[in-house]
């Protein structure tokens, strides 16, 4: 698909691939639960399998991503509330990332959307 909206699905790519690696070093090496790492890393896992999709440009994988975001978005609210204050940066970050993919999304969603109505609305008639 060679849609017209390309900034916002960079930039929704890019913040989702931000996203990705900052939880992998949120768990591993900037303040991970427990020293070493934790367990907590796979929680990169479902962002990991989206790639793909989201790299192929279907509007249903962003679609869906659009959703999955919030997950992060809460664990984001519930850690910069409750983390040391030491670390609570890293939580904001995670925030401003599923926010900033959330719009980006919304943005390149709109038109696509809009598109798709105007075909149904034109093979209707």
């Amino acid at each position: 698909m060679n849609a017209p909206n390309n900034l916002p699905y960079r930039i929704a790519i890019v913040s989702w691939i931000v996203l990705l690696l900052w939880c992998i070093a949120w768990e591993t090496w900037l303040a991970p639960v427990h020293p070493g790492g934790s367990w907590l890393v796979l929680k990169a896992l479902p962002l990991l399998l989206a790639c793909r999709g989201l790299w192929r440009r279907p509007a249903y994988t962003m679609q869906w991503a659009s959703l999955l975001i919030w997950l992060y978005f809460t664990e984001g609210v519930v850690r910069a509330t409750s983390d040391a204050p030491a670390t609570r940066w890293i939580a904001v970050v995670e925030i401003v990332l599923t926010l900033v993919f959330f719009v980006a999304a919304m943005l390149y969603l709109r038109p696509l959307k809009k598109a798709q109505k105007a075909r149904e609305a034109g093979h209707v008639q």
